[in-house]
């Protein structure tokens, strides 16, 4: 399912598979500390903003967080740290910090993704 939303969506499904892992390990009832729920731990205004009404249906969940993912990439023109840093901390804090936030979180969670995705720069 997470290759299949890849390809329809049009983003790397090593990529998808990475973030998804990262995130929730897979898990499509994860919830973090923050609120961030399903398998790849959308924010509920991020679900909204993309369509998933029920955050822990992983069709919905995925698509929604893929569609994401797609739409940093183009903000951030390919670049994938900015994309999975504004994916983690949030948009505004890539734009606060012109890059990459120098939060611990963040850094190791863009690290994370790239290797294991083998999509490195």
């Amino acid at each position: 399912m997470i290759d299949q939303t890849a390809q329809h969506v049009g983003i790397n499904g090593r990529l998808l598979n990475s973030v998804v892992s990262v995130e929730s390990g897979f898990n499509p009832n994860a919830v973090s500390p923050k609120m961030a729920a399903g398998l790849m731990q959308l924010m509920p205004a991020t679900a909204e903003r993309f369509g998933a009404r029920d955050r822990f249906d992983p069709n919905e969940n995925v698509r929604a967080g893929a569609t994401y993912l797609r739409v940093l990439l183009k903000k951030y023109k390919g670049d994938l740290s900015l994309a999975l840093a504004a994916y983690n901390a949030g948009e505004s804090k890539v734009a606060a910090y012109g890059g990459v936030p120098p939060y611990q979180e963040t850094k190791s969670y863009v690290a994370k993704v790239k290797q294991l995705c083998g999509c490195g720069e």
